[in-house]
């Protein structure tokens, strides 16, 4: 699941893992996010932190609570690049990756991720 108010954003990602054979779900917000995980349960979550309404912060933080989605690994990807939130970030995900972001790199640390 790609979760990202910026629909370039969710369309780069979309095209960028569907090419290397993963189904993906789109969540415009943090509220589309959780009302989509009420329905499915995905492997991956990449969350934006900086988004209208709910924060990344607090999707992140109800996923963490919530014992049917507690599990599901999540990685942020935002433009928050400072040292505070890279390192809270670092807490709260398995991996943290700043816009503009690499392809390669995100194709990576997915692969990563997926196969543990």
């Amino acid at each position: 699941m790609v979760v990202d108010h910026e629909p370039d954003v969710r369309t780069s990602v979309r095209q960028i893992l569907k090419i290397s054979g993963y189904s993906i779900i789109e969540g415009e917000d943090g509220t589309d996010c959780l009302k989509k995980l009420e329905r499915v349960v995905p492997d991956l979550l990449i969350l934006d932190i900086m988004m209208p309404g709910m924060s990344g912060w607090d999707v992140a933080a109800k996923i963490k609570s919530n014992t049917k989605w507690k599990d599901i690994p999540i990685v942020f990807l935002t433009a928050k690049g400072d040292d505070m939130s890279i390192g809270m970030g670092s807490i709260a995900a398995k991996e943290y990756i700043v816009k503009p972001f690499d392809i390669t790199d995100l194709k990576r640390r997915v692969e990563k991720i997926l196969k543990k």
